[in-house]
């Protein structure tokens, strides 16, 4: 108990002391993570509208290899991202292993799959002859899926939000791509890590109430924003 009250000692001492080094991994930390889900929205919104939309062979295998894609151990995608980033690796002559860059490939990685796989689920949660209203009016067919995808912006919040909350949190792959380096890939989750590690107890419990702090501010804003859309 006396552990857990020197963390919260020491992690309001490091917010109020505005302490440069925890700020810095902080702002990378939101940085990185923010521009994770980002990539993966323009990434599984579409794939997701399409998959709900169409009918193709192996449709059902596709939806399938994505909803096995929700939960993809981050280790596994630091692996393959690490290596094919390698020096000797198909994307190597990029020369951004260990850098923010890889960081924000991998847990792009792990949050395309959740906002690909929700994004599906919200699209087919709609009423069935919804898409057949719109189209009888005369909606072209951009028309009809911009139309359906307004009518889910509600559980599309959501799929923001499990994004998100997927890729702040996750520790394996931001290791292994990004290496922990002090003042360029150092962020919340491997700091506390590391800290860890290294027997800071303190230290390490402040990390992670600044990391439950800051995933929970950006929640509560998505939530706040989802519950005014939401029909009375």
């Amino acid at each position: 108990m006396n552990l857990i009250l020197e963390g919260i000692h020491t992690a309001l001492n490091l917010i109020f002391s505005l302490d440069r080094e925890v700020l810095d991994i902080t702002l990378l930390s939101l940085k990185i993570s923010c521009s994770a889900t980002l990539v993966s929205l323009f990434m599984g919104i579409p794939m997701g509208v399409f998959l709900a939309l169409s009918a193709f062979p192996g449709r059902r295998l596709v939806i399938s290899l994505v909803n096995t894609g929700m939960g993809l151990p981050p280790v596994v995608v630091g692996l393959f991202v690490t290596i094919l980033l390698w020096r000797n690796g198909p994307m190597g002559f990029l020369e951004i292993l260990y850098t923010p860059i890889a960081m924000i490939f991998a847990q792009a990685v792990i949050a395309t799959p959740i906002v690909t796989g929700i994004t599906i689920a919200s699209i087919q949660n709609l009423p069935a002859n919804l898409k057949l209203q719109v189209r009888a009016l005369g909606a072209t067919r951009v028309q009809t899926v911009w139309i359906l995808v307004r009518e889910s912006r509600l559980p599309l919040l959501a799929a923001v939000m499990a994004g998100f909350g997927g890729v702040i949190s996750e520790v394996g792959a931001s290791i292994m791509v990004g290496g922990n380096i002090k003042g360029q890939t150092r962020v919340l989750t491997t700091a506390t890590v590391m800290e860890t590690g290294k027997g800071n107890f303190d230290v390490a419990i402040a990390l992670s109430l600044i990391l439950l702090a800051l995933a929970f501010g950006v929640n509560y804003l998505l939530t706040v924003i989802q519950q005014r859309e939401r029909p009375r």
